[in-house]
């Protein structure tokens, strides 16, 4: 229990400083707009390429592991639409919302967490399964639009582009190629990939509290409330068993309950203001999930902590 409390403290203290810094305007609001977009672009690619290309890959059940994720996606997708139809009669543009809340997970927050308590290899673990799970849930979100808004902006090729050209699918291609065919990058760029790398996870921790809009909070709906039991309580617990069940166990087994307690991702908001989603509650479906995820992954990670070894 002291060893979850340790990790999650700083990753909470970072992500409430750069909230601070977003209040006070520190250095400016333009300073980190630009900083996410650097980690996003530069840092977070270094980092997957770094750790992944002098990684040990040997020992991990990958066809397992990965189809735990899967198959938790496809059964919470299914979940939510139900509900949505039969139980809380969502209008079109607030269930996208409430689906990308669900499903979505904040990176930044995923690799600091598991680098800080499996250290790499929970690091390598994480890198691989975001590998497949970020093409898959940006799939089903855009889907999910299609089916439950009238938007037109909805272009399948750009779409596939974007995924192709995402650079944390990037970075995890390129580190796994060079791991798989064992080549070694020249020393320097490998020392330079590793500077690059320490600054990838402070710096994103702190973007994630500037993106958060506390006064969006008082938008209490039972929307809200719907994607924040589903994707901070269903998720973790649904992904578990489900991993259970296909026999993955140890840090690979922690890595996923960790990678289905995350709060949702702030791209979520994008998508809902490109796609016509509703953005006012995407907005408070991001910030709640944040803060009350604090508290929810430590019980989470508490609870199933025994399974892990």
């Amino acid at each position: 229990m002291q060893t979850i409390l340790y990790a999650l403290l700083p990753i909470s203290f970072l992500i409430f400083l750069g909230y601070t810094f977003k209040r006070i305007e520190f250095p400016s609001l333009e300073f980190w707009h630009h900083a996410d977009k650097f980690t996003y672009y530069v840092l977070f690619p270094s980092l997957l390429i770094y750790k992944l290309s002098t990684a040990s890959l040997d020992d991990i059940n990958g066809f397992a592991f990965v189809s735990a994720g899967v198959i938790t996606l496809l059964i919470l997708t299914l979940l939510s639409m139900f509900l949505s139809k039969f139980i809380f009669l969502f209008e079109g543009k607030a269930f996208t919302s409430v689906y990308q809340g669900a499903i979505r997970f904040n990176s930044y927050v995923f690799l600091a967490l598991t680098a800080t308590i499996l250290g790499d290899n929970g690091l390598v673990l994480a890198a691989l399964l975001m590998t497949f799970m970020i093409p898959v849930i940006n799939i089903l979100c855009i889907l999910i639009f299609s089916m439950y808004t009238s938007n037109q902006k909805i272009d399948i090729v750009s779409f596939f582009k974007s995924i192709i050209k995402n650079p944390l699918i990037i970075g995890c291609v390129v580190g796994g190629f060079l791991n798989y065919f064992g080549i070694r990058l020249f020393l320097p760029l490998e020392k330079t990939l590793g500077i690059l790398s320490s600054a990838t996870l402070p710096l994103g921790l702190l973007s994630v509290g500037v993106g958060l809009h506390i006064k969006h909070i008082n938008e209490v709906k039972m929307e809200l409330f719907s994607s924040l039991f589903i994707k901070l309580a269903i998720f973790p617990a649904f992904i578990f068993f489900i991993a259970r069940a296909l026999n993955v166990e140890g840090d690979a087994l922690a890595v996923l309950v960790i990678f289905g307690s995350m709060p949702t991702a702030s791209s979520a908001y994008i998508l809902a203001k490109q796609l016509g989603g509703d953005t006012k509650l995407m907005s408070a479906i991001i910030t709640t999930e944040t803060l009350v995820s604090i508290l929810s992954i430590s019980a989470i990670l508490m609870l199933f902590n025994s399974y892990f070894h």
